[in-house]
């Protein structure tokens, strides 16, 4: 099974707190990895190493196979990011969101246009093209903010806490979006501090806590 990322002995250290404690896993290909863990656990400054968006102490880390660094831009553009923080243009509409978000990565603007109508309909905002951010629920600008992120059709896709605050029909959506991300070939790494949403969605989990892996387990 080809590994997607390598983590060894990652250690992240803030003076005297060591948030992430000598964290060695691997994502294989293909799959639906969750991150499990309380507010604190190391989750989100696990990911922020990954992406070399901070800086860590030591360790090494790979993505497909590569060394990552801050400058690998064939590497990042290859990731789909979609951080808890919603972060999206007010002014402009959602389909006007996720067409600038796309061509970051995508310049043919027939290719461009597939792919966000496919990220619209993953999402299911069909009927919100034309809103504006401020016009829209909390669960449907999570759902703008996945579009987003996963527009450009990434091999590997990071989610941090998505699902958090959102109504239940979009929680289920969001669900349901990421499944069939990982259908059409995408390998995710879920982080989260729900253990149902663990259970109905990941091939494998690691849970956290302190900076250190407590559990490594299949969940199929």
């Amino acid at each position: 099974m080809n590994n997607i990322i390598e983590v060894k002995n990652l250690v992240k250290q803030y003076k005297e707190l060591k948030a992430i404690d000598d964290l060695s896993f691997e994502v294989h290909e293909g799959e639906i990895l969750g991150l499990l863990g309380p507010n604190g656990s190391g989750k989100s400054t696990t990911i922020n190493c990954i992406l070399s968006l901070l800086k860590f102490s030591k360790g090494t880390i790979k993505i497909f196979g590569k060394e990552m660094q801050p400058d690998a831009y064939d590497i990042k553009s290859k990731i789909g990011v979609v951080f808890q923080e919603v972060s999206v243009f007010d002014e402009l509409t959602v389909y006007e969101n996720i067409d600038y978000f796309c061509g970051l990565y995508i310049k043919d603007k027939n290719i461009r246009k597939k792919y966000i109508e496919d990220a619209i309909k993953l999402v299911g905002l069909e009927d919100f093209k034309k809103f504006y951010p401020k016009k829209l629920s909390g669960g449907l600008l999570r759902r703008l903010n996945i579009a987003c992120g996963i527009a450009h059709k990434p091999r590997l896709v990071f989610l941090d806490e998505p699902t958090v605050a959102v109504d239940p029909q979009s929680r289920n959506n969001i669900l349901d979006g990421i499944k069939k991300l990982r259908d059409d070939g995408a390998t995710i790494v879920y982080t989260t501090h729900y253990m149902e949403e663990v259970e109905i969605l990941c091939d494998r989990v690691i849970i956290l806590d302190k900076g250190k892996i407590l559990a490594n387990r299949n969940n199929r």
